[in-house]
């Protein structure tokens, strides 16, 4: 009988803690610092709550360094248009965005422009996404 008393608990804060657990926009990154990454679709994490597109970049000694570019979820990408056939690995991208706060070499997007010229937006916490 005390188990029955425990079990709803236990499940309300089951949410609680997986929300505690999502970060904020001003956390994670910084709008100060505005970045246009050019280079090629590597890898891209259709997951939920944030895609995940790995882009390789011509570093400054002309290595190729991998960034994480932080999305919307699936869901929200699809709704705007970027889906995995219009955003293949290869394809080459320009994406503007925010950098992340620790430094690392992750932002969060903002919009994706294709070598045609084609933007695309891409969801997300980053500012200046269009309304849903």
């Amino acid at each position: 009988m005390r188990v029955l008393r425990v079990v709803p608990w236990i499940l309300c804060l089951v949410p609680c803690a997986l929300l505690s657990a999502h970060h904020s926009f001003p956390t994670e990154f910084d709008v100060s610092k505005p970045l246009t990454l050019k280079g090629t679709l590597v890898k891209w994490e259709m997951i939920n709550p944030h895609s995940w597109f790995h882009v390789e970049v011509k570093g400054p000694e002309g290595r190729a360094v991998v960034w994480m570019v932080e999305g919307g979820s699936p869901n929200q990408l699809i709704r705007l248009g970027v889906t995995k056939n219009t955003v293949a690995p290869g394809t080459a991208l320009v994406i503007d965005g925010y950098r992340a706060r620790d430094g690392s070499n992750k932002i969060v997007g903002r919009n994706i422009t294709l070598s045609d010229g084609k933007r695309l937006f891409m969801g997300g916490s980053a500012p200046g996404q269009p309304a849903q």
